[in-house]
């Protein structure tokens, strides 16, 4: 089966990658594409093929829906994520959400209406598989460690505090268990912010600043030692390429909402990543 695929935010730094990704997979077809700024061209042009690929880019999600299409792929903007999800859903599309900055009433929103339509959705922080395998890896260590909290670095314009990556991960870190807290942020003398912000009963710490790509990290303490679960990425879009496509194939299988590639990954029956 090949399944008809749109990716919105063809030209952007993730969705340009993954867009190739989609073009040299014998079964996924690009059937629509999305970007404001290059609506009009086709494809290959965006993306610097020696020639065109038969499809031309729209501006809208709306639009492009219309073209016929199993699997919407979204790469865009915060802003515009949850109305392109939403408005997939009503047309019965599946969705994969690559777009970070998303709250847990958005996806609750988004469930809900998911499981109403009978859609599929896939959403993730990070579709990097090793970084999945990060989230796995710590959610076990939260079950035994009591103590933890979450550290991410990105680059200084990065807009959404925490990333998906951070706050995906706090949530669920934080739905293993309340992490102990010796001294409570409440009982703290001086700035509380200097503590980070809660997400989750999690404290979770952002550093922006030039000279950082991205790594976050899950810190695990007890007396006398440290754990440290860390994921870091480098200036290419090629790590979430794999776990987007991943992703893509179930989706359309799905009923409701997945939130994490790790979920994808360690289902019962999951056989592992095709990369």
């Amino acid at each position: 089966m090949t399944l008809r695929v749109c990716v919105a935010g063809v030209s952007g730094w993730t969705g340009a990658a993954v867009t190739r990704g989609v073009l040299a997979a014998p079964d996924l077809d690009l059937t629509a594409a999305v970007s404001r700024n290059s609506a009009g061209k086709d494809v290959g042009e965006v993306l610097g093929e020696i020639s065109p690929v038969g499809v031309s880019i729209v501006p809208d999600v709306r639009q492009a829906l219309q073209q016929g299409v199993d699997v919407l792929i979204d790469y865009t903007s915060t802003a515009a994520v949850k109305a392109h999800v939403l408005h997939a859903i009503e047309q019965g599309v599946a969705v994969v959400i690559g777009t970070s900055g998303m709250t847990v009433d958005d996806f609750a929103e988004i469930e809900d209406a998911a499981e109403r339509c009978n859609v599929g959705i896939v959403g993730g922080g990070n579709f990097s598989v090793t970084a999945a395998m990060m989230q796995h890896l710590a959610l076990i260590a939260a079950h035994h460690i009591p103590h933890f909290e979450v550290l991410e670095y990105a680059w200084a314009e990065k807009e959404d505090v925490p990333s998906g990556t951070a706050r995906e991960l706090a949530e669920n870190l934080g739905s293993v268990q309340v992490p102990r807290q010796i001294r409570p942020v409440d009982e703290l003398i001086g700035p509380r912010d200097a503590r980070g912000a809660a997400i989750n009963g999690v404290q979770v710490h952002c550093i922006r600043m030039p000279g950082y790509t991205l790594r976050c990290e899950a810190i695990f303490g007890m007396a006398g030692e440290r754990l440290t679960v860390s994921h870091e990425a480098g200036q290419s879009a090629d790590p979430y390429v794999a776990g987007t496509l991943l992703a893509a194939r179930p989706a359309v299988q799905i009923r409701g909402l997945v939130r994490g590639l790790d979920k994808l990954l360690f289902r019962p029956d999951a056989d592992g990543p095709d990369c």
